[in-house]
């Protein structure tokens, strides 16, 4: 990324401090990262349903994007989305306006059932291809080195499948409510984690979430296999840069909060809240190479390990802010 890239994203992100009456030279501390990110960020959004077509089983894809695309010569990062079993982008608004809102261009399949992640990384391609036409929206307004991916549920296994196979186009994950291995029983795709030779990854659960996304499992994953997150997050190959913490209060679909359950799928809780803050950040820090961002979740020192309680589990193997 350019350091001029980085100022703009930075002066955009002080603008929306200073809007919210919490950033520094207006009597006031910065505010903690979680705490900035689960603001709305400082962009407008547009977002389109059926914005083209078709992936490889003919479903459509909508977008959230920002509307003043390219402002200030800002090239946009890229996350694509995939959803859980049987459900579709608009149960999901709330959360991928959020990531737009920070100025990343969301793009997300309709089709339901994403754990190879074949349609999740097709995605890329679609809106990469739109981008190479002069005359299109998108025209030398995106970053084709910034790419992430998130999902929920079966979308949470495609995503990590789609960067897994994406031979390092995509740089991040971010796994929500991951299935265990069991689930690959009743059809998903399992995570193919152990594949992984590049990129990083975020692992975030609801501790209420005990039969599909479970923190911890009673036999070892050499005799039961990879049966929860703290599994799923040491079986990481060494070298790939992860985090996993646990919201303590939802359940497996509190993340299609409108922001709260209303509207969501059962199991929910209490919304989608937990999910907007380091996700966020996470993505920011990957993928517009933030610094605050990125020093939240060094191991020893950030904030995400610090007692917190809206969160359990926390940890990292992240050991420096590039």
């Amino acid at each position: 990324m350019t350091r001029g890239v980085i100022v703009v994203f930075r002066s955009f992100l002080l603008a929306t401090l200073l809007a919210l009456g919490i950033a520094a030279g207006v009597g006031h501390a910065d505010p903690p990262v979680e705490t900035a990110y689960s603001q709305p960020g400082p962009w407008q959004v547009t977002e389109q349903r059926a914005f083209t077509c078709c992936d490889s089983t003919g479903a459509a894809y909508d977008i959230w994007y920002p509307t003043d695309l390219g402002a200030n010569g800002f090239r946009h990062p890229i996350i694509t989305w995939g959803d859980g079993t049987n459900a579709h982008p608009n149960q999901y608004t709330y959360l991928l306006r959020h990531f737009a809102s920070w100025g990343f261009v969301v793009i997300a399949t309709e089709n339901p059932t994403t754990g190879s992640g074949v349609d999740i990384a097709g995605a890329v391609d679609k809106l990469l291809t739109l981008a190479a036409d002069p005359a299109g929206v998108f025209y030398g307004k995106l970053d084709p080195e910034a790419i992430g991916a998130v999902g929920h549920s079966q979308g949470a296994t495609g995503a990590l499948n789609a960067m897994a196979h994406s031979g390092g186009r995509i740089k991040t994950a971010v796994p929500i409510e991951l299935p265990i291995q069991l689930m690959c029983l009743f059809g998903p795709m399992c995570p193919d984690i152990r594949a992984l030779a590049g990129g990083s990854v975020f692992f975030v659960n609801g501790a209420a979430d005990t039969v599909i996304s479970p923190s911890n499992q009673l036999l070892p994953p050499q005799l039961s296999g990879l049966e929860s997150m703290r599994a799923y997050y040491d079986a990481v190959p060494a070298g790939i840069p992860k985090a996993w913490g646990t919201l303590v209060t939802p359940n497996h679909n509190d993340v299609q909060g409108q922001p709260d359950c209303t509207g969501a799928a059962w199991p929910c809780a209490t919304g989608v809240h937990g999910y907007l803050g380091y996700p966020t950040a996470w993505l920011t820090a990957r993928l517009l190479g933030d610094t605050r961002a990125q020093q939240a979740f060094v191991r020893g020192s950030g904030e995400f390990l610090a007692p917190n309680p809206l969160w359990d589990n926390q940890c990292s193997d992240v050991t420096a802010v590039s």
